[in-house]
């Protein structure tokens, strides 16, 4: 296979496995080698004390776009750090994308940004993710 037609098997047989993510509305956008792209809409029960998306959910779309993105060579890879930033609030009915892409990959080690905007392009969130790719294992099986 490809390196594209791995990342979007890779895509598609993850998500189907994603209980948290599938659990929270996300959708895969759009899959690349070190790259991907999800998709979430704010709900009523992501809402927080005021009134605004809680940090957690936002945090949660982030981390599952980076995994996408780490994981789209098909070799099993984990986070080994996460870093977040909040710019802006998310509103009830916002529709937020993260947009992930690696920055270096070196060993064992790789580095990838975050960026999650919401409907209006407005950023309201960045990500800096530190993975470890486990030496020898695949992510998903790969299609006979």
């Amino acid at each position: 296979m490809d390196p594209q037609a791995i990342a979007d098997h890779v895509g598609r047989t993850l998500l189907a496995v994603d209980e948290a993510s599938r659990g929270l509305g996300m959708t895969v956008e759009a899959m690349a080698p070190g790259r991907s792209r999800m998709r979430m809409s704010v709900r009523a029960d992501m809402l927080n004390g005021l009134g605004i998306c809680h940090g957690g959910y936002i945090t949660l779309l982030a981390d599952s776009c980076f995994a996408f993105a780490c994981n789209s060579y098909n070799e099993l890879t984990l986070a080994a750090g996460i870093a977040v930033e909040f710019i802006a609030p998310a509103q009830l009915g916002d529709v937020l994308t993260a947009e992930a892409h690696e920055l270096t990959a070196s060993g064992r080690t790789g580095v990838y940004d975050v960026h999650v905007t919401n409907q209006r392009g407005e950023t309201v969130a960045v990500l800096r993710g530190r993975s470890h790719r486990v030496r020898d294992r695949q992510t998903v099986p790969l299609e006979a």
